[in-house]
């Protein structure tokens, strides 16, 4: 497939309306739309695809368009906050706080035309996470929400998380294939597996934890995440009245998030 034409980001931003006036709730919705939609857009132009550190691993134009377009209209907006996205943006923070993007969440399946994939961001302060917001343009759902601003779904709050045990819930998780022979991950990771009623390896961090908000999902938990992979949905399950956990496992950092009781029940298996 041939290179899609690469996106302005600055024209773009200059075009905008001026979201320094949105508060930081609105403009972190308007930023994920927009590079949802920017991704969603340049997909249907035809993308190459490149890997990173494996086949699974990859990054295409459309990751690098979007994470320009929020860089560059988060720079406009809060030029006193930091950047980190996935794809090298980066800016030290004169405020304390700190955006972090993911531009496009689940690039595998993106490139691949699956639809478990989305743009996500959130701002981090002194005190740890302020917000999260998720984009998932093929189902047009926009999850905001945080530790103090309770989770919404297109505008309408979600249930709060109900608790139930672990062996009744399901579960959302990822090990890439190479793990299975590293036994400091693998048995932590197959304790835990063990006693959930299903799983699924959907492929994105941000949309299985949005899911988790919602209640589709019980529980998730990975090893070794990114603040990327992490941060967006970590506060919308708090958002949602779920619990959240890092737990060290010898050599390893696991992140846990779902219903309290699926929560304490992971991290009681990954230590066991």
């Amino acid at each position: 497939m041939s290179e899609a034409a690469p996106f302005d980001a600055a024209g773009a931003a200059a075009e905008a309306a001026d979201d320094s006036t949105l508060t930081d709730l609105e403009l972190a919705a308007t930023l994920v739309r927009e590079a949802g939609t920017l991704a969603l857009q340049m997909r249907g132009g035809g993308l190459q695809t490149h890997t990173k550190t494996s086949v699974s691993d990859v990054v295409t134009a459309a990751d690098h368009a979007a994470e320009r377009l929020v860089g560059d209209r988060l720079r406009a907006a809060r030029p006193d906050d930091g950047i980190l996205g996935e794809e090298g943006t980066a800016k030290e923070p004169a405020s304390g706080r700190t955006w972090v993007i993911d531009p496009v969440d689940g690039t595998y399946n993106f490139a691949s035309g699956l639809s478990h994939w989305c743009s996500a961001l959130a701002l981090t302060g002194p005190a740890g996470v302020v917000l999260g917001a998720v984009y998932h343009p093929q189902s047009d759902e926009l999850w905001l929400g945080g530790p103090e601003l309770p989770t919404t779904r297109n505008g309408e709050p979600v249930e709060r998380i109900e608790d139930r045990p672990l062996d009744q819930i399901s579960a959302a998780t990822y090990l890439h294939p190479t793990r299975f022979t590293r036994p400091e991950i693998f048995e932590p990771w197959k304790a835990a597996t063990s006693r959930v009623a299903t799983v699924r390896m959907l492929g994105s961090s941000s949309v299985d934890l949005a899911s988790v908000a919602g209640g589709r999902i019980g529980v998730w938990y990975q090893h070794s995440c990114p603040d990327w992979d992490w941060l967006p949905g970590k506060a919308l399950v708090e958002g949602a009245g779920g619990a959240t956990a890092l737990v060290q496992v010898g050599p390893v950092r696991w992140h846990v998030a779902g219903a309290p009781t699926g929560v304490a029940g992971i991290v009681a298996a990954l230590g066991s």
